[in-house]
């Protein structure tokens, strides 16, 4: 178990494009195993390669649901629904901060696993939110650009021995 330093904003590796994963070896694997365990500890739905400071294009997403844990290399959108919706996001590399996104409803995204199998994945949902989310830091593009304007708070964790 390995945990990775997240990058956080104003880093500008969080701009940057990544770039495609061409073997997937085991530093990839181990980077996927590293990446799930810094998500974990975080309590994250998703996380983006860049966001520990590695621009590849490789994501992992847990729903903690038993069927919804994924590590995708080179994932592309290849379709989104028309229907959109408004929904509230945050982000590990902009922590207790949190604004209301459009994103597609259902999207259809293709990609690797880590046996280099090529798989497509059809979500809907908070799926579909999190794929376009941790896709979108590929593309060195992150969720406060996209904020609705009048949506954006910051959160301030609360002090558990206060009373």
């Amino acid at each position: 178990m390995a945990i990775r330093t997240l990058r956080y904003e104003g880093d500008e590796i969080l701009k940057k494009k990544s770039r495609e994963i061409e073997v997937i070896d085991d530093r990839i694997k181990q980077l996927a195993e590293d990446m799930f365990d810094t998500m974990h500890k975080w309590d994250g739905l998703g996380l983006a390669a860049v966001q520990v400071g590695i621009l590849k294009r490789i994501i992992v997403i847990d729903l903690y649901d038993d069927k919804s844990k994924f590590c995708l290399i080179n994932p592309v959108i290849v379709e989104k629904s028309e229907e959109t919706v408004e929904i509230e996001e945050g982000c590990l590399s902009y922590p207790n901060q949190f604004g209301k996104v459009t994103r597609f409803y259902k999207v259809k995204v293709k990609a690797l696993d880590l046996d280099g199998k090529k798989v497509t994945l059809e979500a809907e949902g908070l799926l579909a939110q999190a794929l376009q989310h941790e896709i979108d830091h590929l593309e060195g593009e992150t969720f406060k650009e996209k904020i609705i304007p009048g949506t954006f708070e910051v959160v301030t964790p609360q002090n558990e021995n206060k009373k």
